[in-house]
């Protein structure tokens, strides 16, 4: 792999940015950024600019508006692969997902189509969340490798790094789902697609900057898009 970008979704990470994208970038001289930035109101997308016309590894992508998690990530994926990308990494710009992993996925990735961060392949690796939001977390995932049969512990995890082939076979159009569901779905078309995934751990480590976009809508949708994926490929309609 010579060429891995880092898509990095954000909405009001003013505070975060300046410190992950230079943390980001030292991990491995092949890795970029982009930011795929929906209009913060803090000033996030001129800050995005601003790393931009200092740095040419980091690219910007603007939006007219907040639209959501999955909208965001095809967005970004797309535009990661019209750059010439040959593998892409999914990333929150809040440092939940520690830069130092990048080295490992980059490994990792000649040998897989998929290499997936995990909060619960090796136990629970999370760090400062409480503990009603850690049991929710773990047994929605129970719950959604249940009904999809999916065969990786972290279903709902936004941190991993893809080939490009992979993604162009399943079609990063065809992934409607927003928030955590999103995950699940894109999960669930790598599985489809006989993807080789491989899981490895990391610690999790709840944001100290900035403010969560977690909301119960996000939860309920993630809840349901595993049923409607079985029977939306029962039916043929996936």
């Amino acid at each position: 792999m010579s060429r891995c970008i880092v898509v990095v979704p954000t909405y009001n990470e003013a505070e975060n940015l300046p410190l992950l994208v230079p943390a980001v970038l030292a991990q491995d001289e092949r890795l970029e950024v982009l930011i795929v930035d929906d209009d913060s109101p803090d000033g996030t997308g001129k800050c995005a600019d601003d790393l931009a016309l200092a740095n040419p590894r980091v690219h910007v992508l603007h939006r007219p508006q907040k639209q959501g998690l999955g909208p965001a990530y095809r967005a970004g994926f797309q535009r990661a692969l019209e750059l010439g990308a040959d593998c892409l990494v999914q990333m929150d710009a809040d440092f939940s997902h520690p830069p130092a992993m990048l080295t490992v996925m980059l490994e990792e990735i000649e040998h897989y189509d998929v290499v997936a961060g995990s909060r619960y392949v090796e136990g629970i690796t999370v760090v400062n969340w409480p503990i009603e939001r850690i049991l929710i977390s773990y047994f929605g995932n129970a719950y959604v490798r249940r009904v999809t049969g999916l065969p990786i512990t972290d279903t709902t995890g936004g941190f991993r790094c893809m080939r490009r082939e992979v993604l162009e076979r399943i079609g990063i159009e065809h992934v409607r789902a927003n928030g955590y569901a999103f995950q699940i779905e894109l999960n669930y078309r790598f599985a489809r697609a006989g993807a080789r995934v491989m899981e490895i751990p990391f610690f999790f480590s709840d944001r100290r900057r900035g403010t969560s976009k977690l909301s119960w809508r996000i939860g309920f949708e993630a809840i349901w898009i595993a049923m409607r994926l079985r029977v939306a490929d029962a039916l043929g309609l996936l």
